[in-house]
């Protein structure tokens, strides 16, 4: 009577394979990202090449790499459900609101768990991206400032420790950045709010620095609240520019009795 299944030697490459497949789902190797040259990767490993190669392979059949003429790059994985997700929400006026919604729900949560549980060099990457926010803040162009915002919710989500969070809020950053939700510059170039953004976001990065869950989340939920009322007030703004435009320029369609 066979007690148990036979113990099956586990090969390098499945090795090779789990270990890269691991840096993927923690977020350490990022879609889009190319590996160093197969000789290097393989000397890093401390494995040889038929190994790495077999491993790559493995990898490639789950769809999680890619190999290009220029080497191997981390797949693109999430696509199929960003480009659907862009398409559907590109043109849908309910979209901000939602996604400011959704926010609200995950981001104070997520900022709890960073507090919670940065490790030294998340911090550090945390402290780091603070500082070039500040510098960014001094030059008159926002864009960079933009950037650093986008980049600080990131390291927040990584330093959360939650998988599920980090790649799903990598997926709405990517639509971010497109400006699938809100126009990120316009946001910054509206008076004052480059200003009250910054100081915003340095509470949320320093109160996971101080390990401070309590101030984290209220900070993350003060500035997701400020953000979608500021985007309120632009969207708000604008329609009434535009129906002040069209009564300036009604006299070209109403008859004025005059020949």
């Amino acid at each position: 009577m066979q007690l148990a299944d036979p113990i099956r030697p586990v090969r390098l490459a499945e090795t090779i394979a789990e270990r890269i497949q691991t840096m993927i789902l923690e977020g350490v190797l990022r879609s889009g990202e190319k590996l160093i040259a197969e000789r290097e990767l393989a000397e890093t490993l401390g494995v040889s090449r038929p190994s790495l190669r077999e491993g790559l392979a493995i990898l490639e059949q789950k769809g999680l790499l890619v190999t290009t003429r220029s080497g191997t790059v981390v797949a693109r994985f999430l696509k199929g459900l960003s480009d659907p997700l862009e398409a559907l929400l590109a043109d849908d006026e309910r979209v901000a609101a939602d996604y400011f919604e959704y926010r609200l729900t995950l981001e104070p949560q997520a900022t709890i768990f960073a507090a919670r549980r940065a490790t030294d060099l998340d911090r550090a990457a945390i402290a780091e991206c603070l500082e070039r926010m500040k510098i960014a803040h001094r030059s008159e162009d926002p864009a960079d400032e933009a950037e650093c915002d986008v980049t600080l919710h990131g390291l927040i989500y990584e330093a959360s420790h939650n998988v599920m969070l980090l790649h799903i809020m990598r997926v709405l950053s990517e639509l971010m950045r497109k400006n699938i939700f809100y126009n990120r510059v316009q946001l910054y170039r509206r008076a004052g709010v480059r200003e009250a953004l910054l100081a915003q976001h340095l509470a949320i990065g320093e109160a996971v620095l101080a390990g401070d869950q309590t101030a984290a989340e209220m900070a993350a939920a003060a500035h997701v609240r400020f953000t979608q009322a500021t985007i309120e007030e632009i969207r708000l703004d604008e329609i009434r520019q535009a129906t002040s435009l069209r009564r300036i320029d009604r006299q070209d369609i109403v008859w004025s009795g005059k020949n």
